[in-house]
């Protein structure tokens, strides 16, 4: 069996005030042309990952073509889309024929013209393949499930788990279930019901813990294949944002549409226990404080990286510097031109330093302080999700007033802690650590923590979406119109 697969992938913030251009996909985030994808699963290539197994054990002839990807950020250029695009579907059309086509994607990429980038792109794989090839994707669960995506794909899976850290699993499930369609062994018939809703599932608390439970303990019984559950992504502004169940089922049409409205009516139900509790930056510092003896996380949501903000937002710092908070640390900080002149500086350098504020509104005033330089690493990576490396850059440690600060060279949310440790920063020596991220952070920080508080701070990626201007959304949607 001649099998293709590769990837295109990003998440779009709408609000966000940085655009996403080629660069941010070539010389920031994972460009591999066809055939030269290394040998290490990168975050969305697990199709690919998962298919080279399969590929070895089952004698497919598997032809690789491009993985790009690049980090959350605002509207995608035309020029980078229409670009990538391009080159995999030549790539695809090289590898005529085939029998079956396996995609990682994200699935709320949106570039200018082009409001459903994967909806896209899946119709013109389509075209090019013919209606008897079998074509598959991976998706993120924070994506906008779109009519074109379900109609041109014969079959989607999504992560079940936010921290997304069954990336592999959910790609080794997607090739299986294409294959045996392929085999003709299964016949895969898509239901989709809309929750009229935009939630975020944290996976790591009930009740979003119990219902994804659920719904993996229902698929393989009943003519049940995959069942998945659209977060959807409140931070794009198109049409087909928002919470959605997608079952498919083996050619059991009206037994899946009935289950995809009875799980969406459960979640439904659910609804307003699935967001964690915000509090504003004093009490989240209030709360930190206040928690039982050893290491607190405060979660800055807003300005994720991972949901396309800049990650250099000076809120939270300066609070806890204004409120001569000991033994805190943060990051990281999305600060270049502060790394340079640390790295300047060198090691034990005490000098004035202006942290973050540099890319808009949204990213506060800059700071300044009066830091001493702790660590300086060249070309740090972190631990990423589901055994992946992320990288960031020339790395900074500062001590700004007694608060220790990772600065990073190339944007990324928190991901493992060996952000810090790699810098000399032991958080089981710190009280509380501030993290630039929504939820990816706990599959790593929350075995050192005896609390976690999510913070309610100004940002792009703000917990408030009754804040944001939408302009394109389908309506009414919870709990955007209460």
């Amino acid at each position: 069996m001649r099998v293709f697969t590769a990837s295109l992938a990003t998440e779009t913030n709408t609000f966000a005030p940085m655009p996403t251009g080629l660069a941010s996909f070539k010389d920031e985030g994972g460009y591999f042309p066809a055939g030269t994808h290394p040998d290490q699963m990168t975050f969305f290539a697990g199709p690919l990952w998962a298919a080279r197994q399969r590929a070895r054990e089952c004698g497919w002839q598997l032809i690789e073509g491009l993985v790009a990807g690049a980090q959350p950020s605002g509207i995608t250029t035309r020029l980078a889309y229409e670009t990538l695009r391009d080159e995999l579907l030549a790539d695809l059309r090289a590898a005529l024929p085939l029998q079956m086509v396996l995609l990682g994607l994200h699935g709320a990429m949106v570039a200018d013209g082009y409001p459903d980038c994967e909806g896209d792109l899946l119709t013109r794989v389509r075209a090019i393949v013919g209606p008897e090839v079998v074509v598959g994707a991976e998706l993120d669960p924070h994506h906008h499930l779109s009519a074109a995506m379900v109609s041109q794909a014969d079959l989607l899976i999504a992560f079940k788990q936010y921290p997304h850290t069954d990336v592999l699993e959910r790609a080794f499930e997607l090739v299986d279930l294409c294959a045996a369609q392929v085999a003709h062994r299964r016949r895969p018939v898509a239901s989709v019901v809309d929750c009229q809703m935009a939630v975020m599932v944290h996976t790591t608390r009930e009740p979003a813990q119990g219902f994804v439970q659920r719904l993996q303990a229902l698929e393989g019984r009943d003519g049940v294949l995959s069942i998945s559950l659209t977060h959807g992504f409140p931070w794009g502004d198109v049409p087909d944002m928002g919470t959605k169940l997608l079952v498919y089922t083996d050619g059991r049409p009206a037994e899946g549409a009935a289950l995809a409205r009875r799980l969406a009516d459960e979640l439904i139900a659910l609804r307003a226990q699935l967001d964690p509790p915000w509090q504003d930056i004093d009490g989240a510092i209030d709360e930190a404080l206040a928690a039982p003896p050893g290491l607190v996380v405060i979660a800055d949501s807003a300005d994720n990286p991972g949901g396309g903000a800049a990650g250099d937002s000076s809120f939270i710092l300066r609070r806890l510097i204004e409120r001569g908070i000991a033994g805190a640390a943060l990051g990281p900080l999305w600060d270049p031109q502060a790394v340079r002149i640390a790295f300047d500086a060198g090691v034990g350098a005490r000098l004035p330093l202006r942290l973050g504020g540099k890319v808009g509104p949204m990213s506060g005033d800059p700071l300044d302080a009066d830091c001493t330089v702790k660590a300086l690493v060249r070309d740090m990576a972190m631990s990423g999700l589901a055994g992946t490396r992320q990288p960031l850059g020339d790395c900074a440690l500062v001590q700004a007033q007694g608060v220790e600060v990772v600065l990073i060279s190339r944007r990324s949310q928190a991901m493992g802690t060996d952000l810090f440790s790699q810098l000399g920063c032991d958080l089981t020596q710190r009280r509380l650590v501030v993290v630039k991220s929504s939820q990816h952070f706990r599959a790593a920080y929350a075995p050192l923590a005896v609390r976690i508080v999510y913070a309610s701070a100004p940002g792009s990626v703000t917990n408030n979406l009754q804040l944001l201007d939408y302009r394109h959304i389908q309506r009414p949607k919870w709990p955007i119109d209460a």
